[in-house]
């Protein structure tokens, strides 16, 4: 199995003795029920199991890998939108995205507990997540082919769980509350760092302020910089007037092409 499956599941483990209350009435885990599309995300596009060797300077130096297969930016969103990646189980997954530029195509099988709101369609989703066609189109547009994108990026996301309310209103968790987020934060900063130390990226970059504060917090002490660009939602106002021009500034300040 690869690695990140590995911590995948682990994380799903350490998440589900969690609860959350009112106003949140269902937390959707497309880890879980739309784990095909997300093994197919990582094994195609992440980098294979590194080969240990002795090195010190703790457990984020504990491997090397040859320069080619190291992912030098992981772009960390900070939980899964209902209509992306609750949809496809990949991170700002726009359906049409996921299918047909990162050609995946695996079966989603719906939550036994779904908001009458907010079914879960998988691949066949009819509604578009501006946030993952502004982010993967910008990519698209740029790169190309996701083989040269990937050959130097990553994309995850902070925390899996996907909160919603009884009018089927999203619930970011930091607007959850504060005797449900210490253990949530907990878990994920855990897998945080976890993962980086399995992709050993050179520059974790926060989209939008939740997701670069918690890896600040998270990867502190690692060596690892945190960078932060403007999140794509149609929520922010910022972002609707030029998110492009905004973001290409933030990563050319970053150092990042």
């Amino acid at each position: 199995m690869h690695p990140l499956l590995a911590a995948a599941d682990d994380l799903c483990r350490a998440l589900r003795p969690l609860s959350f209350g009112a106003p949140v009435t269902h937390v959707y885990n497309p880890l879980v029920y739309a784990r095909a599309n997300y093994a197919a995300y990582v094994e195609r596009y992440a980098p294979p199991e590194p080969q240990a060797v002795a090195t010190s300077g703790g457990p984020f130096r504990s491997v090397e890998r040859a320069p080619d297969s190291v992912k030098r930016t992981v772009l960390l969103g900070m939980n899964p939108g209902p209509w992306g990646m609750a949809q496809t189980g990949v991170p700002f997954g726009d359906a049409s995205i996921v299918r047909d530029w990162l050609g995946i195509n695996g079966a989603v099988t719906p939550p036994a507990e779904e908001h009458p709101e907010r079914p879960i369609f998988g691949l066949d989703c009819p509604r578009s997540e501006v946030s993952g066609t502004r982010l993967w189109g910008a990519i698209r547009d740029h790169f190309k082919t996701p083989e040269r994108f990937f050959a130097r990026f990553f994309i995850e996301n902070y925390c899996p769980l996907c909160f919603l309310e009884e009018t089927g209103r999203n619930r970011t968790p930091d607007r959850l509350a504060a005797e449900e987020r210490a253990p949530l934060y907990a878990v994920c900063d855990a897998h945080l760092r976890r993962m980086a130390e399995l992709l050993q990226p050179r520059l974790v970059i926060g989209v939008g302020n939740f997701a670069a504060d918690r890896a600040t917090i998270a990867l502190e002490g690692t060596g690892i910089a945190v960078g932060q660009i403007l999140h794509p939602s149609p929520a922010s106002p910022a972002a609707n007037v030029g998110w492009l021009a905004k973001v290409k500034a933030q990563l050319a300040e970053l150092g990042v092409c």
